[in-house]
């Protein structure tokens, strides 16, 4: 008889053919929480407004049933609402998960990095600088292409800028360089934005700034369903790239050594990147701190060694719905999503700041 030991697995393994993956049941079971979660606050969020409709009522209406004011309320009005608030929350979140990643660093997000304020820029030129001719379709279609273009011109920008010779003598972007560089950009576009404000007309000014501060107001099909669309292209290309996106949160050397094209992987989910936070902003307009808390959040509920896709959108939706539950019970008058995102994401950016210096310091 061996003496040797038996071992014993830590974790359950799924084994599909030449695929195995582990499987983590305390991680699963957090991911239906998270999203029974978002599910309730979603229904909670169709529920609220000057005409009140009970959760049993939003539910019957889903399911085809209800009265017909009740389908007249939901399904043309809230519902898209709703719609549009997880769509740009989950795509912030994803677009935070893969930057931070990255980057080897908890700070950074679209926000930050002047993608937003590309987008932003770009849009305020298009409602600041019509004399007010930006109007029905105009106004639908062509306020959020501006701010997709502009998303992906600023990332272009920043990426150009941040390309050079990384530590290890090859051509390529650092995660230092990038931030550095973006806050510049971030910087000189927020400049711009300012200066567009000054020269429009105070009916334009007020669109545009109402469209700078992110608000849902405006949420119709028109922007649900293309913004769901592209939140369903990034969240395949960026989940297949999964094990990916853990093998670049490695050192460079061991990176290589696990067959990872860094350079050409770090382009390919960065536009991933770029394409969520521009599909969020051209929905409802800048949202700050989304896409910096998501991936934070969702990393410390799951216990995962990286900040995890899928968590981090149904974080980042989680913050989005909860952001405009709040906006619009909370105060005496509506508030724009976009100012509750900033209230409470400013004070989080804070204690992130004040862990991250203490590490520092440790180190």
């Amino acid at each position: 008889m061996s003496d040797s030991p038996t071992l014993i697995p830590a974790r359950p393994a799924v084994r599909v053919g030449e695929f195995s993956a582990v499987l983590r049941i305390t991680m699963i079971a957090t991911v239906i929480a998270l999203a029974a979660g978002l599910l309730v606050l979603f229904a909670v969020d169709i529920s609220i407004g000057e005409f009140r409709i009970p959760l049993g009522g939003v539910v019957d209406v889903l399911t085809g049933g209800g009265t017909r004011a009740q389908r007249f309320v939901i399904l043309d009005s809230r519902l898209p609402r709703a719609v549009v608030a997880v769509v740009a929350g989950a795509a912030l979140g994803i677009a935070g998960a893969v930057t931070q990643s990255i980057l080897h660093n908890p700070l950074a997000s679209p926000d930050v990095l002047g993608i937003t304020s590309g987008a932003g820029f770009v849009a305020v030129a298009v409602l600041a600088g019509t004399g007010g001719a930006t109007t029905g379709f105009a106004a639908a279609v062509g306020v959020p292409v501006a701010a997709s273009i502009g998303a992906l011109a600023s990332a272009t920008v920043i990426y150009l800028l941040a390309w050079g010779r990384t530590h290890t003598g090859d051509l390529g972007v650092t995660g230092i360089r990038l931030v550095l560089i973006g806050i510049g950009v971030n910087a000189v576009f927020m400049a711009g934005i300012s200066w567009l404000l000054t020269r429009a007309t105070l009916q334009d000014a007020t669109r545009a700034q109402l469209w700078l501060t992110g608000s849902l107001d405006a949420a119709d099909w028109t922007r649900a369903v293309p913004a769901a669309f592209g939140l369903g292209l990034v969240l395949a290309v960026t989940a297949a790239s999964a094990r990916t996106l853990a093998a670049l949160r490695f050192g460079t050397d061991t990176t290589r050594a696990l067959g990872v094209r860094i350079q050409t992987q770090q382009a390919l989910l960065i536009g991933a990147a770029v394409a969520a936070a521009g599909l969020a902003t051209a929905a409802v307009g800048p949202l700050s701190f989304v896409g910096l808390a998501a991936p934070q959040l969702a990393r410390r509920l799951l216990r995962t060694p990286g900040e995890p896709i899928v968590g981090s959108a149904i974080a980042g939706a989680l913050l989005v719905v909860g952001a405009d539950i709040l906006a619009r019970t909370a105060f005496p008058v509506d508030l724009p999503v976009g100012i509750v995102t900033a209230a409470l994401g400013g004070p989080y950016l804070l204690l992130l700041l004040v862990r991250v210096n203490r590490k520092a310091t440790l180190a």
